[in-house]
């Protein structure tokens, strides 16, 4: 009896026993393996017919991105790719004829959000409001309350958000000078909605874009304009990717002392080019180009328009209207810096009979 009570008791012990190490092996099947692979970036391209009808920019962007060595991406949307010609990731949230609105009146990002778990948002919104006369003052009301749903769905959500392109379609005639209105404001928007964590960044799509040789129809790009488009994103994406997007500037160059004579030169020169013109005014933009031998940190141009003409409104840059009708613009604060053979570019709408003006640059040495 005695003999057998010990066999029992020593079996218990075993299941014990076994109870604590679980099934053989299974610790190593619980630990990580080596060497495992990190999640992609989950990026969202929202926006309307530009974004995602067909949206041929994402294929030249997505391919840029591979090409620069950032493979562990991926695009998502509750839409899918519409060709394009070449293999790329096609998710999108693309909506053709979507304004940005009613997306946000109507709540329908946090469903898409909720169903692609984007890191970050790539946004070309606002055509169709701007075509349907929405005011700058709600298009961008509509953009903050995208931007708190995206950060309801992730606290440390990335979004880069377009000036957009320019557009010049026959039927409206106001349609141009309403996209100037808008964009003018978004720098601004964004630095104001912007935080550590949650950065939103407006990047520049609407500067060197032409709806004469740009797009088809005067709004959405054809070819030439989604490699502009894929062109503008890239380095701004490519910043977050890298973990970039916070404005450090990093560990540039020492400034050479000013005293000494091999101290590298500051010079540009500024080039006009007019964009669009109407019955009594123009839109112009500027490019500033580095001649020097090393950077520059700033740059001021003078705007002398013939005739009677006055520059009534800038972008990209300070203006400082004239008595005289000439105006003086000065860098912003995140295009004042261009390397030695770099560029810069603002834009001005000016009220003129000729759409014609000249332009002199004068630069501050990094």
């Amino acid at each position: 009896m005695r003999s057998r009570d010990l066999l029992r008791a020593a079996s218990a012990a075993l299941i014990v026993l076994l109870g604590f190490l679980g099934p053989l092996g299974a610790g190593t099947a619980a630990a990580a393996p080596a060497g495992a692979v990190a999640e992609p970036v989950r990026i969202m391209p929202l926006g309307d017919s530009i974004t995602g009808s067909p949206g041929c920019w994402r294929s030249l962007l997505w391919n840029r991105l591979q090409e620069a060595g950032h493979t562990n991406v991926d695009f998502v949307g509750t839409l899918g790719p519409q060709g394009c010609g070449q293999p790329h990731d096609g998710d999108n949230e693309g909506h053709g004829g979507a304004l940005v609105t009613d997306v946000a009146s109507r709540n329908l990002l946090p469903g898409w959000l909720s169903a692609t778990r984007p890191d970050i948002v790539v946004m070309h919104f606002g055509t169709n409001d701007v075509w349907s006369n929405r005011s700058p003052e709600t298009i961008l009301a509509a953009y903050s309350t995208l931007v708190d749903q995206m950060r309801a769905s992730n606290p440390d959500m990335k979004v880069l958000v377009a000036q957009i392109i320019p557009m010049n379609p026959a039927t409206c005639g106001e349609c141009a000078r309403r996209v100037v209105a808008l964009n003018e404001r978004i720098p601004d928007w964004a630095r104001s909605e912007s935080t550590p964590e949650s950065p939103v960044i407006a990047v520049d799509q609407w500067t060197g874009f032409s709806t004469g040789s740009d797009t088809y129809d005067g709004v959405h790009p054809n070819a030439s304009g989604d490699e502009k488009i894929a062109a503008r994103w890239f380095p701004a994406l490519a910043d977050l990717l890298a973990g970039g997007g916070s404005g450090d500037p990093g560990d540039p160059d020492e400034p050479g002392d000013p005293d000494d004579p091999g101290r590298d030169e500051a010079a540009c020169t500024a080039s006009l080019r007019v964009a669009s013109s109407w019955q009594g005014g123009y839109q112009g933009e500027v490019t500033v180009s580095n001649t020097g031998t090393g950077p520059i940190s700033g740059w001021t141009v003078r705007i002398a328009p013939d005739g009677d003409g006055r520059i009534t409104q800038a972008w990209n840059g300070t203006l400082e209207a004239g008595a005289d009708g000439a105006a003086t613009v000065r860098n912003a604060a995140w295009n004042g810096t261009v390397p030695a053979g770099g560029s810069a570019s603002f834009g001005f709408v000016a009220s003129a009979e000729s759409a014609s003006a000249t332009v002199t640059c004068a630069a501050t040495a990094a």
